[in-house]
């Protein structure tokens, strides 16, 4: 075993953290059953941390939501392959992959549930949601 590299391969479905160490994470996320469009009911937020999208495969819309108490006014961002995308603390965002899709995830390493709340879209953000998709 080499001490000076680790080597770690992606997950094929789902979210998993790759690296942590002191205050980062390196983390991917790919294709899985919750990032297809049927299953986007909610949005997240992260209050303590940005958190940075770097497309390596496939196809994933970012979908932001405002920066309020509650989602608002829906944004798509389609990722392009080799940009960064950073969403800054506070705002509220989800993701749409493909089944080729894989985004790699840079954030704080304490980046949990306790301080990244997740709420619902109502049906109406629902209804505009599934609207905008289709006219993409």
């Amino acid at each position: 075993m080499n001490k000076a590299i680790e080597i770690t391969d992606f997950p094929k479905t789902d979210y998993m953290p790759l690296v942590d160490y002191e205050g980062w994470r390196v983390a991917v996320l790919a294709s899985c059953e919750n990032t297809t469009l049927p299953k986007i009911k909610t949005m997240q937020k992260h209050d303590e941390t940005d958190e940075v999208f770097v497309l390596t495969r496939g196809n994933c819309t970012l979908i932001t939501a405002g920066c309020g108490e509650k989602p608002g006014e829906l944004t798509l961002w389609k990722l392009e392959p080799q940009k960064v995308y950073n969403v800054k603390k506070g705002f509220w965002h989800n993701h749409i992959l493909d089944e080729e899709g894989v985004v790699v995830i840079v954030e704080n390493a304490d980046t949990c549930d306790d301080n990244s709340p997740i709420l619902p879209l109502d049906e109406e953000q629902l209804k505009e949601l599934a609207g905008m998709i289709e006219a993409k």
